[in-house]
């Protein structure tokens, strides 16, 4: 099974996106298929045994439209020029048809109904006697505005021919149908001309309609260049993305330093990055340092310190110093082809409350083409005028148009996806962004997501013979050797203090217990206190210490010499600064907040009391943490787990939405739903809120789409005219049409002004 993507020409609704998706669904070996409006783009996962690319493209000419397949990427990224040309050309096709369109519709407005506003007007347009050229001159001043917007009239009645009519075909008819009415009400001024019958041609002179035809193709051809002006911005975030690749890097072959295009960097070659330059490439730090900006990625405002051995990502910025790195991920590889992969997958992808305005708009154009021959029936049966009738028609035809409907749903996506990405958020799938508002329990992995994942010193304590110093100078010693994970705090500690390292003798790790060893002349012992009570040592206060230390979740280890305990060193992996105010956010949003730990039940429940955690699960094998979602699961809750292990994988899988913190490993961030670049737990309240605020929004957009049809469409049809003597008049009724899908759109971009979770209080890092 394979997947491609390709570009779509011609929809202009979601009637069209139905009639696509439904002629590529009917092929054999095709397994899904995702057309969105917003982007006119298809992706379809077929099985390439029955089928290939070319069958798909036939199969959408078939349907009346037109398909490509998604130009190769360029750069490294997977930016397609031909159709970000196709995007601006066709908004300056649409400026240029309006120009024209206006240009010829105002003196045609001014013929037609000049005289009953009163404006200056030429005497020969008054008599009867000149209605042919009156009407002649009307006609022609609309060819123009035919012309130029034959795109309706071409596609319209292509689709439905095809019998899959759209938005066009309704404009097409309704349009055409006033143009040929004019045309047979300038054969009707003939005949009277020629009989001498001056009440026909009066009243011919006066029903014309290309002024409501030519106005009906303006005034949607000016909602349609709105509208795409105003889409470009809903695609702005991914636009900004794919302006941070470094078009070129620096490498350096041989002992020559070559500026070359970015996409000809390989894999293992040194790449040179200097003050104030975007890196090109993911890579690791082979020589010098500098602080790095990698605010466009992550969202973190404070440059990162990159030295030797670090890793560096693609489009951060160099902020001071020079360094090299040795390139690792290149082009389509690389952390930002990867962010813009995502983003624009999530942007073209469908939410599963989308499917109501898919089904609705797969039978809407035919309705809407019936209802307004009824309408128009109807009203001739009651005796009204074939042109009352007529207009009557119209308006319903134009008014209807669904495109309000298709645009609901991909541009609120689009613009929620594209603000999750500009704060470090990846949201993979709208699907998933439409999850997270459903979400009730939230299911937290410890290490790496509550805490740093680095364990550090938090106390030390001594005989008073002893000073601090001089207790992690014989610490650290003892620890070089070791390859527990409590040494690496001991050893960072001493850095930090400056502590020199001691040579030692006679090393021996014990196995559950510690270590020992001798360091000029004297035995000392490193471990917990089942290795000290083992010697038989003097404790002194430190085992009631200890079990306090215990309590507060941090592990004591004791540093004795062959007589006595001489101090004891308390290391804890220290929480995150914004972790106890992100669980309050939870919590204000109603969540159900759970801790899934391996470490022991008093560690846990130490954690818990801190944080304010409502449920911990503690001592959980790695294996079991899917087991713990799916008894919740079981229990009727929506569940979000939030992990950064390999151990995390299966219950990111297993969860409802799987959110992986971004510093973590590569398969838990693969099994995940939502990537948080900046691995901070105020990034994933920012995700719900997001999602909260996105489906509010379709919800908006849904309602005032199916409002403004359940109103206009009896409206047009002349429902209140009878009674209140409201009838629409097509011209109106075009500029509503227009006015609904621009509505959407503009709505969907108040998200824009969405601000993340930011933490409101200034904290020190709590243990």
């Amino acid at each position: 099974m394979t997947t491609e993507k390709f570009d779509v020409l011609g929809m202009s609704c979601a009637s069209c996106v139905a009639h696509v998706e439904k002629s590529v669904s009917k092929l054999e070996g095709v397994n899904a298929v995702n057309v969105n409006l917003l982007t006119n783009s298809m992706s379809v996962s077929f099985n390439e045994l029955h089928l290939d690319a070319t069958v798909i493209e036939k199969s959408v000419e078939n349907a009346g439209y037109e398909a490509h397949l998604h130009a190769e990427r360029v750069n490294g990224l997977d930016v397609d020029i031909a159709k970000t040309d196709f995007v601006q050309k066709e908004q300056a096709e649409m400026k240029f048809r309006w120009w024209v369109s206006v240009v010829f519709l105002i003196p045609l407005l001014y013929l037609s109904m000049g005289n009953m506003l009163g404006l200056p007007y030429p005497m020969a347009f008054h008599a009867t006697e000149n209605a042919l050229i009156f009407a002649i001159i009307q006609f022609w001043l609309s060819i123009p505005i035919v012309f130029v917007n034959r795109k309706y009239f071409i596609n319209g009645f292509k689709t439905l021919f095809k019998a899959s009519p759209n938005m066009d075909t309704l404009i097409a008819i309704g349009s055409s149908a006033a143009f040929l009415y004019g045309v047979f009400a300038i054969y009707r001024i003939n005949i009277g001309l020629r009989h001498s019958d001056f009440s026909m041609v009066s009243q011919f002179a006066h029903d014309l309609y290309f002024e409501s035809g030519a106005t009906i193709l303006t005034l949607i051809t000016l909602g349609k260049f709105l509208e795409a002006k105003s889409k470009s911005r809903t695609s702005d975030a991914i636009t900004r993305l794919m302006d941070l690749s470094p078009k070129t890097a620096t490498v350096l072959r041989g002992n020559l330093e070559m500026e070359i295009p970015v996409e000809e960097v390989l894999v293992g070659e040194i790449v040179v990055v200097r003050p104030g330059q975007r890196v090109p490439v993911d890579g690791i730090v082979e020589s010098g340092n500098s602080s790095v900006d990698e605010s466009a990625l992550t969202g973190e405002s404070l440059p990162v310190f990159k030295d030797t051995g670090d890793t560096v990502l693609s489009a951060s910025i160099n902020k001071s110093g020079y360094f090299r790195l040795t390139a690792n991920k290149v082009g389509n590889d690389t952390t930002l082809a990867h962010i813009i992969q995502l983003v624009e997958e999530a942007a073209s992808s469908k939410a599963p409350i989308s499917r109501l305005a898919d089904r609705i708009s797969a039978i809407f154009v035919p309705v809407v083409i019936v209802i307004a021959i009824l309408s128009t029936g109807v009203w001739m049966l009651l005796g009204y005028p074939f042109d009352f009738a007529l207009s009557i028609g119209i308006a319903v035809l134009v008014i209807s148009c669904p495109c309000a409907l298709g645009l609901a749903t991909p541009v609120a996506i689009m613009v929620g996806t594209g603000i999750g990405a500009e704060h470090g958020i990846l949201i993979k799938s709208a699907e998933t962004l439409e999850m997270a508002h459903k979400i009730d329990t939230i299911v937290l992995d410890k290490t790496g997501t509550l805490t740093e994942g680095k364990p550090r010193v938090t106390d030390v304590f001594t005989v008073n013979k002893i000073s601090e110093k001089q207790l992690l100078e014989i610490a650290v010693s003892l620890e070089k050797p070791s390859e527990h994970p409590l040494s690496e705090a001991i050893i960072l500690e001493a850095e930090k203090q400056f502590i020199p390292i001691q040579g030692v003798e006679n090393f021996q790790a014990i196995p559950g217990q510690g270590i020992e060893a001798s360091m000029n002349g004297i035995q000392y012992l490193a471990g917990n206190l089942k290795l000290i009570k083992d010697h038989k040592l003097i404790l002194h206060e430190f085992e009631e210490l200890s079990d306090k230390l215990a309590e507060q979740g941090k592990t004591p280890l004791f540093i004795a010499d062959k007589n006595e305990v001489l101090g004891l060193i308390a290391v804890a992996d220290v929480l995150k600064p914004t972790s106890k105010e992100a669980i309050g956010y939870f919590k204000s949003l109603g969540m159900q907040v759970v801790m899934l730990t391996g470490d022991h039940a008093k560690t846990a429940a130490a954690i818990q009391q801190q944080l304010g955690i409502s449920t911990v699960v503690a001592e959980v094998l790695p294996g079991d943490k899917d087991k713990e979602i799916a008894r919740l699961q079981a229990d009727g809750k929506r569940v979000a787990m939030i992990g950064d292990g390999i151990n995390d994988a299966p219950a990111l899988t297993r969860s409802d939405l799987g959110i992986a913190i971004g510093a973590g490993t590569d398969i838990a961030i693969q099994s995940a739903d939502i990537v948080l670049m900046r691995s901070d737990l105020l990034d994933a309240v920012t995700t719900l809120r997001l999602s909260k605020s996105v489906m509010v929004n379709i919800k908006q957009n849904l309602f005032w789409a199916f409002f403004y049809n359940i109103i206009g469409i009896p409206l047009a049809a002349g429902v209140f005219y009878s009674m209140l003597g409201w009838k629409l008049n097509p011209m109106f009724a075009a500029a509503a049409m227009s006015f609904s899908s621009i509505t959407v759109v503009l709505n969907a971009l108040r998200l824009l002004r969405f601000k993340p979770t930011v933490s409101l209080i200034k904290q020190e890092p709590i243990l």
